[in-house]
């Protein structure tokens, strides 16, 4: 790590799209801005209204955070970059990008599988939901998403940062474990196993999940009632899931099989897990969930003052 720390990496993804960079800014900055906007609006609206103090609606709250800590640590560097001469980081900036992306998409999923234990409590189980949620048993859910991702997270950035490098070039936009990994000049088993191992957690989470749905489905088809209910809360889980999977699926087989041969193009995709689930997220349960659309209606809504009369 010392001999790596006044390391300069030089990130060449964004070299065929400076000639139009004050477009690509402006379109960056935009998106970053929408953003946080759709994520504090949903956040603050749960906050506010004490009627939506309930496990799902704090579960989504966490979801929604989580998406603008990962859109961040992506769109601040991007923003830098296009105003710089040189687009390059340092090898600390580099492992500090990697901490909190990596974080961002494993505290993603692990809030996912804790949604759908809700979700599969709220509608298998709806006698006994008050029961088992508790307070104490949401907090502890949350503090678990946490504490794992971050754990997984600082496990696999020091195992990165003891690896010597042989080359400083990236050709992403943003730095990632596997694009320091390719620079090293050691044996990289050790990150490879880890690897592995993350890869077979996460996994498990996802049949966790499609567990769940299962059980829901066989559920929801008994009567009209858990149908609609279903189809209300569980909807934009299931989007969001499928959102952030096919986009990091993106981002995974570009990292491993990508040609270069359209480097904007590819790049593009490859982010889509850091731009699309922070939108995507929002919208959709802001849309699907009746308590939330009119509530924040209302926050939107232009209320006349009314006259006093004498």
């Amino acid at each position: 790590m010392n001999e790596n720390v006044h390391i300069v990496f030089v990130l060449q993804g964004l070299n065929d799209s400076l000639a139009n960079r004050q477009i690509y800014f402006a379109l960056t900055l935009m998106s970053y801005l929408f953003t946080i906007f759709v994520n504090l609006t949903l956040i603050l609206t749960v906050c506010v209204d004490k009627a939506l103090h309930q496990p799902m609606y704090i579960f989504m709250c966490n979801l929604c955070f989580t998406g603008i800590c990962g859109a961040s640590s992506f769109y601040l560097k991007l923003l830098l970059d296009l105003l710089a001469d040189a687009q390059v980081i340092t090898y600390p900036g580099c492992l500090m990008q990697i901490f909190f992306i990596y974080a961002y998409v494993f505290c993603q999923l692990t809030s996912l599988t804790v949604m759908a234990y809700d979700r599969y409590l709220a509608i298998c189980q709806p006698l006994h939901y008050w029961a088992l949620m508790t307070v104490q048993k949401v907090a502890l859910l949350l503090l678990l998403t946490w504490c794992l991702s971050l754990l997984e997270t600082a496990v696999g950035v020091v195992l990165i940062a003891r690896l010597p490098l042989c080359s400083h070039h990236m050709t992403r936009i943003f730095c990632t474990s596997w694009e320091v990994v390719k620079l090293s000049c050691s044996d990289t088993i050790a990150n490879n196993l880890y690897g592995v191992m993350i890869i077979f957690l996460h996994l498990v989470q996802i049949v966790v999940i499609l567990v769940s749905y299962v059980h829901l489905i066989r559920t929801a088809a008994r009567s009209q009632t858990d149908r609609r209910k279903f189809a209300q809360t569980c909807t934009p889980h299931l989007v969001s899931l499928l959102v952030f999977s096919t986009s990091l699926l993106f981002d995974t087989l570009y990292s491993r099989y990508g040609s270069g041969s359209m480097p904007p193009v590819q790049n593009g995709l490859a982010a889509d897990f850091l731009v699309v689930p922070p939108i995507v997220n929002p919208i959709i349960y802001g849309i699907n969930l009746q308590q939330i659309r009119t509530r924040i209606r209302l926050q939107f809504t232009f209320k006349p003052k009314r006259a006093f009369l004498k």
